[in-house]
């Protein structure tokens, strides 16, 4: 069986690597989670109130924008409209549950999109398909489809060319049609090069759905490997995660990821080709968390600090960590990177307490005949020893000195 070539669009998007996800709605205001309403079961009219005290008077588009930049991300997808109902942008007459509608009194999308651009960052829009809101989502299936289709049509027309579209919430309702082919005829017509992806959820991940879509999804589980031999099309893969337990703004959710596990994962993405879509919930005000900031400006630090090329332009190449089976290889033309996890200190003991470094690590996958040359750290730029030995090749590894601790350590050598 024969394997698809890419479209433009998705191979693109593949080299984007890693994004930042934006959850941020009226229920930011309650700081506890975006599933509020749903769980705590406030009704309707008690909840609209919340439309009432929104100002954003915190969100500034081109601060959030120059943040992802830093972290390395190249696009955000932001919730325009999540299951709550509420647009973050000017609905144009469909509804007045939108920010123009607050005291905001702001198109909050325009500004993200605009501060995007200015920034070189690729914008993409989450928009859910099941409303809690609207009540023809229950009492008129097809006429609930016609809205949610005119509001896309909204995005596709007023805010210039979008890097993509990322539809949530056709899981409530598995039974029934939900029209998807006019969905993504819609966006096609108005914005062909986006990206569409429809998210399965968490019991469904990785899950291809209908043809027209670019990715699959993986909500907040590590991706498997795409096998994609006699598919119809080549279909690319993000894995989407929060930093703590919530997507939108849990106030006394302190349950946060290290900086170490949040670059693992990205790594572990990348392993298998897949984007890393990292989540942030603003608060009430549309402030990004301090702490959740500063763990994007680390993981930032740390793709400047091993280089950039191999985050984002790196693929599968078949070559896997036999010594620590999460290490991995990448490739791109003549160049190839090899990711080792867990290394160790050198120096003294009571100054490194695991001191003593990790000795060699051994990789299979890399022809018989293969001639690897300048194999350096990225990081350093220093030599690195290296052999062929019964079809496998050991990479020396001393260990970090003292004052270096980069999670991920990448070797970088060309294929003569």
């Amino acid at each position: 069986m024969s394997t698809p070539v890419p479209e433009k669009r998705v191979a693109e998007f593949e080299k984007f690597g890693f994004g930042m996800f934006i959850h941020w709605g009226l229920y930011s205001q309650l700081g506890r989670g975006e599933w509020v309403q749903h769980h705590e079961k406030i009704p309707s009219g008690e909840y609209e109130k919340l439309a009432s005290t929104f100002t954003a008077s915190e969100f500034d588009a081109h601060k959030i924008a120059e943040t992802a930049k830093k972290a390395g991300a190249k696009y955000i997808t932001l919730t325009t409209r999540h299951h709550e109902g509420f647009s973050l942008y000017d609905t144009r007459g469909l509804c007045s549950f939108d920010s123009p509608h607050t005291p905001a009194g702001r198109d909050l999308i325009r500004e993200f999109v605009d501060a995007c651009n200015d920034t070189g960052i690729a914008p993409f829009f989450y928009h859910t398909t099941l409303d809690w809101h609207h009540p023809d989502f229950n009492a008129d299936f097809k006429s609930y489809l016609k809205y949610l289709r005119a509001s896309v049509e909204i995005l596709c027309t007023q805010y210039g060319k979008i890097g993509g579209f990322w539809f949530d919430g056709n899981w409530s309702r598995p039974e029934d049609d939900w029209e998807e082919d006019e969905l993504y005829s819609l966006i096609r017509k108005y914005q062909p090069d986006a990206i569409i992806v429809n998210n399965t959820g968490i019991e469904k991940r990785g899950l291809c759905g209908n043809t027209e879509l670019d990715s699959v999804t993986f909500e907040q589980g590590r991706p498997t490997p795409m096998n994609r031999e006699g598919m119809q099309k080549y279909m690319a893969a993000e894995m989407c995660q929060t930093m703590n337990n919530h997507w939108g703004y849990g106030s006394h959710d302190f349950a946060y990821k290290s900086a170490y596990a949040l670059i693992e994962t990205l790594c572990a993405c990348r392993k298998v080709g897949a984007n890393y879509l990292l989540n942030v919930g603003p608060t009430g005000e549309g402030r990004i968390p301090l702490l959740q900031e500063a763990l994007l400006y680390n993981i930032g630090e740390w793709i400047k600090a091993v280089g950039t090329t191999a985050i984002y332009e790196g693929k599968p190449c078949g070559i896997a960590g036999e010594t620590d089976k999460k290490d991995f290889a990448l490739r791109s033309g003549n160049k190839i990177w090899f990711f080792i996890h867990d290394m160790n200190y050198t120096g003294n003991k009571n100054r490194s307490p695991e001191g003593g470094g990790n000795g060699v690590r051994a990789f299979t996958g890399i022809a018989d005949g293969t001639v690897l040359e300048n194999l350096h750290w990225t990081d350093s730029n220093e030599p690195v020893n290296a052999s062929f030995r019964d079809g496998r090749f050991f990479i020396d590894c001393p260990g970090y000195p003292y004052g270096t601790s980069l999670v991920v350590r990448i070797a970088e050598a060309n294929i003569k």
